[in-house]
């Protein structure tokens, strides 16, 4: 009987101390993550003169509010995060309705070289994002986009990571489905209309957040198409707190905090649809 029992006692083990791995791995990258944030809200709430001469955690009594309030008058930062705000909304909506209709061309329909352009376009994915900037600045400046909001729209609108989200997706629905929508006489788009994207609410939902927070928290791309000030977004906005003898720490994780807000917000709002979306989105096909 107790040698019988041994190799389930050992696979029960082995199991045990791969889930006590993956917790402690997980648990550690949360609080490398969470530690930055802890450190900004901190600073944030120091005065300029306790910023260095305390250790970086130590919290100060009473703390001190003041960056929050000069952060609005030193710059205008509802200007900068209506500017951001439109981009990213724009820019959220094209990469919805581009990687849904790609996603579902490469999953539903059949025509000549598909799987071997979806591959393709999918290992554009590894080339570098530095690679792409000089070909995109000429790009834009080809088009007369230059200094304005349409250089960070167009540059963005199609996603390589978003189609293949919505591929796996729309992968997932059984061809059974599709066959009795063609029976009821729905046509290749109506059946992506009526049936695919209504039932996609969870995998929408979260390829809107990625493209919306990258949009958002995206600095290098504005720094080098944008240049008047009126049409700053709030990352390239906020570096101009920051000088060449000296920065104010405290105002810049004030702002730093306020624009990172609306985001956390947005997350918890959504995040029950995470773990639905990438349930259904496995690598199938």
């Amino acid at each position: 009987m107790s040698n019988k029992n041994n190799p389930s006692n050992s696979d029960s083990v082995l199991a045990k101390s791969v889930q006590a791995i993956a917790v402690t791995l997980l648990m550690f990258g949360a609080i490398t993550m969470i530690v930055p944030f802890i450190w900004s809200v901190i600073t944030s709430l120091k005065s300029a003169e306790n910023i260095f001469s305390h250790s970086a955690f130590w919290i100060q009594f009473p703390p001190d509010f003041s960056a929050y309030k000069q952060i609005w008058e030193r710059i205008p930062l509802l200007l900068y995060a209506g500017n951001t705000l439109k981009v990213a909304l724009i820019v959220t909506v094209g990469q919805l309705a581009t990687s849904s209709l790609a996603g579902y061309a490469f999953a539903r329909l059949k025509f000549p070289g598909r799987d071997r352009l979806f591959f393709v376009y999918i290992a554009t994915m590894m080339i570098p994002g530095m690679v792409l900037l000089i070909p995109n600045f000429v790009v834009m400046r080809n088009l007369g986009a230059i200094n304005t909001h349409w250089a960070l729209i167009l540059s963005a609108v199609g996603s390589a990571f978003g189609t293949f989200l919505m591929r796996q997706f729309f992968l997932s629905f059984p061809s059974e489905l599709e066959d009795a929508a063609k029976l009821d006489g729905c046509n290749p788009f109506m059946f992506y209309w009526h049936i695919l994207l209504p039932n996609s609410k969870p995998i929408l939902t979260t390829l809107g957040l990625m493209a919306f927070q990258n949009i958002w928290n995206d600095f290098q791309w504005p720094l080098i198409v944008l240049n008047d000030e009126s049409k700053r977004t709030l990352q390239l906005g906020l570096s101009y707190l920051m000088s060449e003898y000296y920065t104010d720490w405290t105002l810049l994780m004030a702002g730093a905090i306020i624009t990172l807000l609306p985001i956390i917000l947005l997350f918890f709002a959504v995040q029950k649809y995470f773990v639905q979306s990438f349930k259904f989105t496995g690598l199938k096909g």
